[in-house]
C-alpha cells in the first residue's frame, strides 16, 4: 500500500499525518528508526519475515520506490517527483527499496511492529533495483 499524504501545514513549513486505521492496536510500533538518502543512493533491497514495516518518505526532489511481492516474482517500481511525503506499508516476506534519484537528500522514517534486535535483524537481502536510475 502506498499513500501520498496530504500536506495539512502552513506559512511555518510543513506537516504530514499518518491515517489513525494505520497505527494503534491494528499496528503496534515496536520501532522507529530515521534515516536519510543521501542523492543517488539506495536503502533497502531487503525483506522481512518476522516483521511489517510502515515507511515514511519526506522528499523534496525525485526518489522511487522498488518493491516485490515475494522470491521469483518481478520487481515493480513508482517514481515520485517533487516535494512532499508519501506512506508506504511493507508486509512480511516483501523486499522493498527506495532509490534517491534526485539532487536533494530525503528523509525517512521506519515503524516496525516488531522490535530491532542486532543480533537477529530479521533483514534479509533480495535486490529490486540498482544504484543506476
Amino acid at each position: 500500500m502506498v499513500v501520498e499524504l496530504p500536506n495539512t501545514g502552513d506559512t511555518r513549513g510543513s506537516s504530514f499525518s499518518v491515517p489513525v486505521e494505520l497505527v494503534g492496536s491494528s499496528f503496534p510500533v515496536a520501532d522507529i528508526h530515521l534515516a536519510t538518502i543521501a542523492p543517488g543512493a539506495v536503502r533497502g533491497n531487503h525483506y522481512h519475515v518476522l516483521r511489517h514495516e510502515i515507511l515514511l518518505v519526506l522528499a523534496s526532489d525525485r526518489w522511487s520506490l522498488h518493491w516485490d511481492e515475494g522470491p521469483g516474482e518481478t520487481p515493480q517500481s513508482r517514481r515520485f517527483e517533487g516535494s512532499g511525503a508519501v506512506l508506504v506499508y511493507v508486509p512480511t516476506g516483501m523486499s522493498h527499496a527506495i532509490r534517491n534519484d534526485g539532487s536533494a537528500a530525503l528523509t525517512m522514517v521506519g515503524l516496525t511492529d516488531g522490535p530491532y534486535d542486532p543480533d537477529q535483524p530479521d533483514v534479509y537481502p533480495r535486490a529490486v533495483v540498482s544504484l543506476v536510475p
